[in-house]
């Protein structure tokens, strides 16, 4: 999907190569962990000039050799003239050849970045296929889904477990693609994976087909998605599974909402899979309709944690409320819900819906995500609870290095965007001091990004806009500082002095205060600012107490 932003693109090419090949620029070596990942993070000529379509990956699954094989067929739109296109597919998955009608085309290498020359003219406006063939034993993940990979595992009774995660490494630890967040296939994609007979494969979208071949001994599923699709989404789920399904009356019609899961523990989840229905109803009320109802919506168990796969969310909780059976705010709320179905879920809002330009923005995925954790419990509970939980979360946070990571090199921030990203949006709520106004934005934001590839300026600009309030020093300090705002006072002769410190220059985020429990606003600076205080609360002894629900220190400079 091309982008919604006017993108600035450049190429290492254009400043290294002029006319030289890759091949004669890197003869017999290959290149540095920096210079893959500018290839890996940059929209490069050779990616800007056509647009993704439609992926057909088919492939067969072997649990015995831990190997994958088969071809993606991809269809594109060219959108300015160009020869050369890249893509990626990470060792050691080889890529075996490309084909266009039915000619073999020439293929460079550097890194795990191929570059293919086309041998016929590609014309603007129209759409072209290629296909892919590739093979290998991908990368084996080490503890997914943090480190990714393809998991292969048995279940209980022997049976072979297995899934992909892939969401920091890329979609090309395994397939070939074009690996980068920008692009989206408009068309969606279709997915044929062949397995043995004895297993079924579970993947995004809806069923459409199953293949028996009674002389392989295997079956092959073909599941389509109609939406478009960011690439770490896409993933195969294999195993013993079973199937149970229930329908959601939601915002946009009757949501299918099916469940996959191991035989064994069928009746474990009908009893804890009814969170995905009560999360359903609570981020619709909050972040508009479900963004993919022609896909469906799916659990599906897998061998680890679970990752936010679009229409095809993976759960590995072990059927108990909390995170791995644990309350991460300390606060007790977080056992009131089952956190992998909740937060992966919001995923599909604020990932899948609304995806980042740049993994350097990540962010918007995870603080927003984080955050919708506390407006379950704010809908189905009250909101004394939901706050807390947010506030509880502060416990994890580390405030070490920024949120943001750095552009254009594959590289995310800090992992505060997960807590510290859900206080920062949990502060902002509080500035813009309007409830309504506030479940607009975020449904507004579902809807008017819908589908769409975004940067942090147009998030941060949107609520800026919609709120009426200037926002860009506050996400400035918490997404790229490490350092928390620290509200400094003194109360002497009946006035209150304050400032901010700890901050960014012209820090200028307005704070709520409780002076003798009666509501204050104030509009700190940097510089000393001065207000008097009314008679009822009059003397150098008041008790003074910031909102708790904003993401600062508090220092009362003369102890009192």
């Amino acid at each position: 999907m091309k982008t919604i932003l006017t993108t600035v693109t450049f190429s290492l090419f254009s400043l290294l190569l002029c006319n030289n090949t890759i091949a004669e620029l890197f003869p017999k070596h290959d290149i540095d962990n920096h210079q893959q990942n500018i290839f890996r993070g940059t929209i490069t000529p050779e990616r800007a000039w056509w647009d993704l379509s439609h992926y057909h990956l088919d492939i067969t699954v072997d649990p015995q050799n831990k190997s994958i094989s088969g071809t993606n067929t991809m269809k594109y739109k060219v959108l300015t003239e160009q020869k050369r296109l890249q893509i990626e597919l990470q060792a050691p998955m080889q890529l075996n050849k490309v084909e266009q009608n039915g000619k073999i085309l020439a293929v460079e290498k550097l890194g795990y970045s191929y570059f293919i020359t086309l041998s016929e003219p590609q014309e603007i406006g129209k759409e072209y296929q290629l296909t892919m063939h590739f093979s290998g034993v991908p990368k084996e993940a080490v503890k997914a889904p943090w480190d990714g990979g393809i998991t292969w595992s048995k279940d209980a009774n022997g049976h072979d477990f297995i899934a992909s995660s892939c969401q920091g490494l890329g979609a090309s630890i395994w397939w070939p693609n074009k690996d980068h967040a920008y692009d989206e296939p408009d068309q969606g994609a279709l997915l044929s994976v062949e397995v043995p007979e004895h297993l079924m494969d579970v993947s995004n979208g809806r069923l459409i087909k199953v293949e028996h071949d009674q002389q392989r001994k295997t079956k092959t599923y073909h599941w389509q998605v109609v939406n478009p699709i960011n690439n770490y989404g896409i993933n195969i789920n294999i195993g013993d599974y079973v199937h149970f399904g229930e329908q959601h009356q939601g915002e946009s019609g009757l949501l299918d909402m099916d469940y996959y899961v191991l035989r064994d523990n069928l009746d474990k989840a009908k009893a804890q899979f009814k969170d995905a229905k009560r999360t359903i109803t609570a981020f619709e009320h909050w972040f508009g309709p479900y963004p993919f109802y022609q896909d469906s919506f799916k659990l599906v168990e897998a061998p680890y944690l679970g990752m936010e796969h679009q229409s095809s969310v993976t759960y590995g909780n072990g059927y108990q409320n909390g995170y791995l059976g644990r309350d991460r705010s300390q606060t007790g709320f977080g056992m009131l819900f089952d956190f992998i179905i909740v937060h992966e879920t919001g995923h599909e809002w604020f990932a899948n819906n609304i995806t980042h330009n740049d993994v350097a923005d990540l962010w918007i995925h995870e603080s927003f995500t984080s955050y919708s954790e506390s407006l379950l419990l704010e809908y189905h509970f009250d909101q004394a609870k939901a706050f807390e939980y947010i506030r509880g979360q502060r416990l994890n946070i580390q405030n070490k290095s920024p949120m943001v990571g750095k552009y254009g090199v594959h590289q995310e921030g800090s992992s505060d965007m997960y807590d510290k990203g859900a206080n920062m949006l949990h502060t902002i709520r509080q500035i813009i001091n309007n409830d309504d106004t506030w479940r607009e934005i975020l449904r507004g934001l579902n809807k008017d990004f819908y589908h769409g590839i975004v940067e942090a300026a147009d998030i941060e600009n949107y609520i800026s806009e919609k709120s009426g309030k200037n926002l860009s020093k506050v996400f400035d300090q918490y997404t790229l500082d490490i350092r928390i705002p620290t509200f400094e006072y003194f109360i002497k002769n009946n006035q209150m002095k304050y400032r901010w410190s700890n901050v960014i220059d012209g820090f200028d985020m307005p704070v709520r205060l409780f002076v003798d429990g009666k509501s204050l606003w104030l509009s700190p600076l940097e510089s000393w600012k001065t207000t008097d205080l009314t008679s009822e609360v009059a003397g150098n002894n008041v008790e003074v107490k910031v909102d708790a629900n904003f993401y600062i220190s508090t220092l009362n400079i003369l102890g009192n």
